[in-house]
């Protein structure tokens, strides 16, 4: 079943001095309980593929579908906290914060209580694989793929079932950067999510179920 799917989208920047179409025409689709992974060198397009389909921002021309729904129809704010969550390179975690508290922090943002949260939070701090100990620390105490998996479980919070994953392991050494594949192959596998992976590492792409190749911010498969 397609989740989102994308029809002949375009994205062009416009500044004082040029017009950039980033991208081009692309047309695609994201089915459930399927990793997909999108490649290209840098300014192929990729990561303004990636910040649409996160609804950060709409196309210029065309229209991103959240199943029949246009995504120009939608309140994008709402879409992000309940449908679609973004894990970064850089991880993103509030530095002042434990790791419990940065999986709780969007279920109270959409009205759990902060008991209920942070009970979800520790199932979710389990379920990518880290010890209970690992909810009490700051993300500076914890190692690079520690942190990885707690903005894994962060994005599970939202209970969406699209995960866009921005360069996941660019910044884990090789064992935590599979342990965080396996993590989001066992998410669409065996939970249904859409995975989205950008990655220039060919080994991740390898692991998808998927491959999309952008090149001057047109796609191909």
């Amino acid at each position: 079943m397609s989740i989102l799917t994308v029809k002949d989208v375009s994205y062009v920047y416009k500044s004082k001095y040029q017009t950039v179409e980033a991208v081009s025409k692309v047309s695609c689709t994201f089915d459930a309980g399927k990793m997909y992974a999108i490649i290209g060198h840098s300014g192929s397009g990729k990561s303004t593929l990636l910040s649409l389909l996160a609804g950060l921002d709409l196309p210029t021309i065309g229209e991103i579908y959240l199943e029949d729904k246009p995504m120009s129809t939608l309140d994008r704010d709402k879409y992000r906290r309940e449908a679609a969550s973004v894990v970064y390179q850089s991880f993103n975690l509030f530095p002042l914060l434990t790791a419990l508290e940065n999986v709780a922090y969007p279920m109270e943002l959409n009205g759990v209580s902060t008991k209920e949260a942070e009970k979800k939070a520790k199932e979710l701090i389990a379920e990518v694989g880290l010890e209970e100990r690992i909810g009490k620390q700051f993300p500076l105490m914890m190692s690079g793929g520690q942190q990885q998996r707690v903005a894994v479980a962060r994005a599970l919070a939202a209970g969406g079932k699209i995960l866009l994953a921005d360069e996941p392991t660019g910044n884990l050494d090789t064992e935590n950067g599979e342990l965080v594949v396996d993590l989001l192959e066992r998410l669409a596998h065996e939970r249904g999510y859409v995975v989205i992976i950008i990655t220039h590492d060919m080994g991740v792409a390898g692991k998808t179920d998927v491959i999309y190749t952008m090149k001057d911010g047109k796609l191909t498969i």
